[in-house]
């Protein structure tokens, strides 16, 4: 039913089966403290242990769909204290 749901997803989405998609698990916490020898196990997480939370969720990415283009400055634009003053820029 699962596989059912996905396969009708991709298809409204207009994925392939080819495309490159990754599943990864959301809502998730790694520790990044080193703990003492005399830490108090109930409260703290060893480091570098990974715990799922109860709302932990599924993320579906398909790569080959999301590009990733990085921002580009845009020439027209001046930043906002910068000033023009007979051809010179103060700021």
């Amino acid at each position: 039913m699962l596989a059912s749901k996905i396969a009708e997803t991709m298809n409204i989405l207009g994925w392939d089966n080819d495309d490159n998609i990754v599943v990864e698990v959301g809502g998730t916490v790694v520790s990044g403290i080193h703990q003492g020898e005399e830490y108090n196990k109930k409260w703290a997480t060893p480091y570098g242990v990974r715990k799922y939370n109860n709302d932990a969720f599924i993320v579906i990415k398909n790569l080959d769909r999301s590009p990733v283009i990085s921002s580009q400055p845009n020439p027209d634009l001046k930043a906002h204290h910068v000033t023009q003053k007979e051809g010179n820029q103060v700021s």
